[in-house]
């Protein structure tokens, strides 16, 4: 089972060396283990398309609400939703305060 675990911007403080070092472990363990498929940073500006009745609308960002925008992602394979939601816990006891989202990712074979 695929899962996306992201999280928002929020009004979190920058994370200081410690944070990186035990986030550089904590990746390093998942892609090891096979269950980090991908991760990364967003743009928090971002870009936002909409279509109705055949008209394509882009607006670039930012938007009002910069803090309920996605700023970072990952990509993990769990063998169930339990285990996505333990990895998230790590994840968060890292980074601290913050706020993000899990949702399962379905694909063809789904």
């Amino acid at each position: 089972m695929r899962f996306l675990m992201t999280t928002k911007a929020g009004d979190a403080a920058p994370p200081d060396e410690r944070v990186y070092a035990e986030m550089a472990a904590f990746i390093e363990e998942m892609t090891r283990a096979g269950v980090l498929l991908a991760t990364g940073g967003l743009d928090p500006a971002g870009t936002h398309v909409s279509a109705s009745r055949g008209e394509i609308t882009v607006t670039d960002g930012p938007f009002t609400e910069a803090k309920e925008a996605i700023v970072s992602f990952a990509l993990i394979e769990a063998r169930s939703k339990e285990e996505a939601i333990e990895l998230t816990r790590r994840f968060w006891k890292i980074i601290g305060d913050g706020e993000g989202d899990i949702q399962q990712v379905f694909g063809p074979e789904d």
